[in-house]
């Protein structure tokens, strides 16, 4: 056989296992979305409405791919308003268990549902009230029984052709613990401004920074009277360079801006003398501090703006300058 035939031959096996293991877990994702409409279902609403009620943490434990999975999912709970860590059970059993208390919530994984490793946490949460959980693919093993909320996974082939290593069963874990955490991420209302406390730093941190958190602050701000002359406003705009004067009646109020733009298409030799109002685009777009500075660029982008005033109710506080948001990396 040639090279060439070889290596087509050998791409091709690959390409159908690929495509194989796809399909096996997409079963397995099928079948657990169907399970959502009997038992498993009211079982993660139960447990949702336990974890939201907690006054402790979700601690989260397993063992191998299990405790893997596990991990993830406790980082997922903490970055979306549910304080939650990961207890190994290995280390539990060697005094870790002082992390637990009475008012924490246990979260166990385990799909055989008879890990020796979990035996101690379970001991321990039975004796001494702590509430738990079981992410199980078995309800009559030790840990579905022990559990206060089995979830009861349904079975499920692995990818894996000798049906040995977890990647069906993994996946549909993980899958829960997702479904999870978003239930509880909307059961708090937490929000964009919220998430970005626990993510401040990257990309996705500067996708979630506020306009209060970029934006040229008050009182350092180009502000003109309305009944002042232009030659005023353009003092203002150059001693600011952000390309713009606020305009304010004489209650400090927003009435209007005047831009780089209102300059150009005004412009004639007597302008220094008109007064502001003559020459101001009224109403300007505005925003408010909380506001994601992501939706911020994608407003000026859509009306093909550069800066936004940034008001408490009609008192402005801040200018927004589309420059300002490129520096910080949001794009």
């Amino acid at each position: 056989m040639s090279a060439a035939l070889k290596h087509g031959t050998d791409a091709g096996r690959i390409r159908a296992t690929i495509a194989r293991t796809i399909a096996v877990e997409q079963e397995g994702m099928a079948a657990l979305a169907t399970a959502l409409d009997g038992p498993l279902g009211e079982a993660l609403a139960r447990a949702v409405e336990t974890i939201f009620a907690a006054t402790g943490r979700v601690v989260v434990t397993g063992m191998g791919k299990s405790g893997h999975v596990g991990r993830k999912i406790a980082a997922t709970l903490a970055s979306t308003g549910t304080p939650a860590l990961f207890l190994h059970p290995a280390e539990a059993s060697h005094g870790d268990l002082g992390m637990l208390t009475a008012a924490d919530v246990v979260l166990a994984l385990s799909w055989s549902g008879g890990t020796a490793e979990l035996r101690d946490i379970i001991h321990y949460s039975r004796r001494f009230g702590v509430r738990l959980i079981a992410i199980t693919g078995r309800a009559e093993s030790a840990l579905g029984h022990a559990a206060d909320i089995p979830l009861i996974l349904p079975g499920v082939t692995e990818a894996c052709p000798h049906g040995l290593a977890p990647t069906t069963s993994t996946l549909i874990q993980m899958a829960i613990g997702d479904a999870l955490a978003m239930a509880l991420l909307e059961r708090r209302g937490f929000t964009p401004a919220e998430f970005h406390r626990f993510h401040p730093g990257g990309k996705l941190g500067a996708q979630l920074l506020t306009v209060g958190e970029v934006m040229q602050r008050a009182p350092d701000l180009p502000l003109v009277r309305e009944d002042a002359a232009m030659g005023e406003a353009i003092i203002a705009m150059t001693g600011h360079s952000l390309g713009c004067a606020v305009v304010v009646d004489a209650a400090g109020e927003v009435v209007g801006i005047v831009t780089d733009g209102d300059l150009r298409r005004h412009m004639h030799p007597g302008i220094l003398a008109e007064p502001v109002r003559a020459v101001m685009t009224r109403a300007p777009r505005h925003t408010v501090p909380e506001e994601i500075a992501s939706a911020a660029l994608a407003e000026m982008n859509a009306r093909k703006i550069n800066v936004l005033v940034v008001q408490d109710g009609r008192r402005p506080v801040g200018l927004l300058h589309v420059q300002q948001l490129l520096s910080a990396g949001v794009v």
